[in-house]
């Protein structure tokens, strides 16, 4: 097993009030609850997220961690957006989703593997969907990386 940390830098961020959201916020997702929030108006978010690497019965990597989702094969993470209700309750409405065999080859024997990405939309909303490359670039360092 080996450590992996993903770094996700979001640039660009929509801002607190996109369409009819207010008070807007973006974070990871952890199983099903929210983790990392940062008010949508930041200069930026850094997201730091601990994946661990294994070695599936068949040979090939698989990925693990409670940031983790989806099917061997087809693992991703999401970043999360929702409002931040009074109270603190996060109402999420949208999400985008980032898949893990888009790292590089390298990967998962450990390190870091970090992209900045524009977390606006091209109509100017929070970015949504499967984030995949061109889009999304990655570079790792550590492990293999270097």
């Amino acid at each position: 097993m080996a450590r992996l940390t993903l770094r996700i830098t979001g640039r660009e961020l929509p801002g607190s009030v996109c369409g009819d959201y207010r008070d807007v916020h973006v974070g990871t997702q952890r199983g099903r609850e929210p983790d990392q929030l940062v008010r949508a108006d930041a200069a930026e978010a850094v997201f730091d997220i601990p994946v661990e690497t294994v070695e599936a019965a068949d040979g090939s990597a698989d990925f693990r961690g409670p940031y983790v989702q989806g099917r061997r094969g087809e693992r991703f993470v999401y970043l999360t957006w929702g409002e931040l209700r009074d109270g603190g309750e996060f109402a999420m409405f949208r999400r985008a989703k980032i898949f893990l065999a888009d790292l590089p080859e390298g990967a998962a024997s450990g390190g870091t593997a970090e992209t900045a990405l524009g977390l606006t939309d091209s109509c100017g909303m929070p970015l949504c969907a499967a984030v995949r490359p061109p889009r999304i670039t990655w570079r790792l360092t550590g492990a293999d990386g270097r």
